[in-house]
């Protein structure tokens, strides 16, 4: 019998791999597409495609589907999502102000309900006459709500009254903070929810794209996506909580790097287009962030991969600080479409931009920049006010120099909202470009790349001299730039990592010592204690001075610019299921996990219950996510404190965790 086929796909902000995997054969082909934010099932369909011709195989021949993305990732770091809707029971206004959760809401709505339950899920009594009298309206104000119940964790109750009544009224999604997770800390896993709202639209048009195009196919197989831990879930549950998809490609790349390299212990580095995520093998497996996966600004309650992400990669935005006498250059944290690759796609229009600023007899503020529209749904654009939907009505889905969008300095800020809303794409000068000129990258067009670095170099230093003499002395300045803020990212994660604090690498004297061999009396020196692997499709360019800078030896995969693909193949469906038992009255036992609140006479009959709970929802969720062959491991924290002489029960928490392998069509 012939050996299963996978296919695995990841879904980048610039490329969109595939991969077809045999347990037998290993990688049998792999191929990159360019990612079509407008569609994404047109670069979904041109990498699968293109992987199916190369390896000579039948779509029918696939018996599962595993995606992966970075697309959420992306989204958290650059500010970027749907409006939602906060619906808090049980908090006051003053809890906004805690763990990011204002900062986060902006300007999105919220509405603070009388409700909510104690430690031991004793109920305050619930009130929905707000919720009802915002509900005609709110399905025009915002593309999906969030809930957030006090002390929901023990008794989801009143947050599943508000989600059916908001269910029974619109056709919004809402999203349940007990849904994400079982941790106490109302305002972050508000924040949480919150978060996951805003990405399910996007998360949505992924799966959704996906799914049209293997039944247009004829690859009829369960589709899995990669969650933030590396573990495996149904396209069904990633649809209801895409926030656990943040960190799903750099997971998938850490298990990727893992199976790539046979290294258990490596310090993987993974460069996209947006970011750089940087993580520790140890032992084979990934080292997880218990405490909650920090993505951008926001720390959330997610579990997943100790994983730090830095807004670097070869699309990031290069800046200038021109406040001194020499200019400082900074690359990201902002994406922008690289202009080799606006000039690919319309050579003649961006070509022609380009050629009419040079000729200008000085240089302009908005000089090789562009707009287009990143092609979302039109619902998408809900809530605009009246001077950001007429810029947004100006711009279309070709790129446009912003010397002719932009009519006055006003729209500058106006431009910014429609770019952190996920709606306009700002395309510029990027290290992608710089590898252009130099020719160490040549997929896109390089005479856009060699025009905007021109353009860039009229830029004057404080003291009044060029940026640079020549587009390739340019270039170079950005490479060293590039490498030199890669290696300052891996060294802070690391020390952060390690619990090292008060180092900062981008202001330590030696650490820029260390890593610029400076001459001196004393010398300082630094590397790493395992191997560096570096991933992503620019790895083989960037990384080895990188690695050089480090002191370190490292490893570049052959297949290193689609590990995530490959990662997302190779996974196992885990899930986590947790059941608490507090004591309320002497005597009387609350027994909370699986949806179920319950009170008994004995401690020992308490216990029993809890770890029956946990681990037949661990189980439930498993089979219900695909897998088979489920293994059970179930751990028991008890804080029981001894006062006065007895023992008093604070807390006990019951985990279970179910593991399996996806299970495969036709087998």
């Amino acid at each position: 019998m012939a050996s299963p086929l996978f296919l695995g796909i990841d879904t980048g902000g610039t490329y969109t791999d595939a991969v077809l995997y045999s347990e037998s054969e290993g990688i049998l082909a792999s191929a990159k597409a360019l990612t079509t934010r407008h569609d994404l099932a047109v670069g979904v369909s041109e990498a699968v495609e293109t992987v199916l011709a190369r390896s000579g195989v039948a779509a029918a021949r696939i018996s599962l589907v595993s995606l992966s993305t970075t697309l959420a990732t992306n989204a958290l770091v650059e500010g970027q999502g749907g409006r939602a809707a906060l619906v808090m029971i049980g908090f006051s206004k003053d809890d906004l102000d805690r763990d990011g959760l204002g900062e986060a809401l902006g300007n999105d709505p919220v509405l603070f309900l009388p409700g909510g339950h104690d430690v031991h899920g004793r109920e305050t009594p619930l009130d929905l006459g707000m919720l009802e009298e915002r509900l005609a309206s709110l399905p025009s104000e915002v593309s999906a709500v969030a809930v957030a119940g006090y002390f929901a964790v023990r008794n989801p109750a009143h947050e599943l009254a508000v989600r059916d009544l908001i269910r029974t009224r619109t056709s919004l999604p809402v999203t349940c903070s007990h849904d994400l997770s079982s941790r106490l800390g109302g305002p972050r896993r508000a924040l949480t929810t919150l978060l996951n709202a805003r990405l399910i639209s996007m998360v949505a048009r992924l799966i959704d794209a996906t799914v049209g195009y293997l039944e247009q196919t004829g690859i009829d197989a369960p589709l899995m996506v990669v969650r933030g831990d590396g573990a495996l879930i149904s396209a069904s549950e990633a649809l209801l909580r895409p926030i656990e998809t943040i960190l799903s490609g750099p997971a998938a790349s850490l298990v990727g790097a893992r199976h790539l390299t046979g290294l258990s212990d490596a310090v993987v580095s993974d460069i996209g287009g947006t970011t750089t995520d940087v993580a520790v093998l140890e032992g084979g497996r990934p080292r997880l962030d218990t405490q909650g996966a920090t993505v951008g600004r926001y720390r959330t309650m997610v579990e997943a991969v100790a994983m730090h992400t830095f807004g670097l990669g070869g699309d990031s935005e290069v800046s200038l600080e021109e406040t001194g006498l020499d200019a400082r250059m900074t690359l990201g944290p902002r994406r922008l479409m690289p202009l080799s690759l606006a000039g690919h796609l319309c050579p003649d229009k961006v070509l022609q931009a380009l050629e009419r600023q040079l000729r200008a007899p000085y240089a302009g503020r908005l000089d090789g920049r562009f707009a287009l529209r990143t092609g979302l749904p039109d619902a998408m654009a809900a809530g605009l006010a009246a001077q950001e939907s007429a810029l947004y009505a100006r711009i279309d889905r070709d790129p446009q120099p912003l010397d002719i969008v932009l009519t006055g300095t006003s729209q500058r800020a106006t431009l910014d909202r429609l770019v952190s809303r996920g709606l306009v794409l700002i395309a510029g000068f990027t290290p992608s470009d710089a590898m252009h000129v130099l020719g160490r990258q040549s997929q896109w067009n390089a005479e856009a790349a060699r025009l905007g670095a021109e353009l860039f170099t009229r830029r004057k230093t404080g003291s009044g001299n060029p940026i640079a003499r020549t587009p390739a002395e340019l270039a170079e300045m950005v490479s060293r730039r590039l490498t030199r803020q890669s290696a300052e990212a891996i060294l802070t994660a690391l020390l952060a990592d390690q619990e090292i604090n008060g180092v900062d690498p981008a202001r330590s004297v030696a650490i820029d010592r260390a890593l610029e061999r400076t001459p001196g009396f004393v010398r300082f020196a630094l590397s790493l204690d395992r191997p560096l692997v570096a991933l992503g499709a620019s790895a083989p360019v960037h990384y080895p001075a990188v690695a050089d800078m480090l002191d370190v030896e490292s490893f570049v995969p052959v297949h290193a610019g689609v590990a995530n693909a490959v990662g997302a193949v190779v996974g196992q469906v885990r899930k986590t299921a947790v059941a608490f038992v507090t004591e309320p009255d002497e005597g009387r036992f609350s027994v909370n996990g699986g949806g179920e609140a319950r009170i008994v006479a004995s401690r020992e009959e308490a216990f029993t219950l809890a770890r029956e709970i946990a681990v037949a929802a661990a189980r439930a969720s498993a089979f219900e996510s695909g897998a088979e062959d489920l293994v059970v491991e179930s751990f028991e924290q008890v804080s029981m404190p001894v006062i006065e002489g007895h023992e008093t029960l604070v807390e006990a928490r019951f985990t279970a965790i179910a593991s399996g392998r996806p299970r495969i069509a036709g087998i």
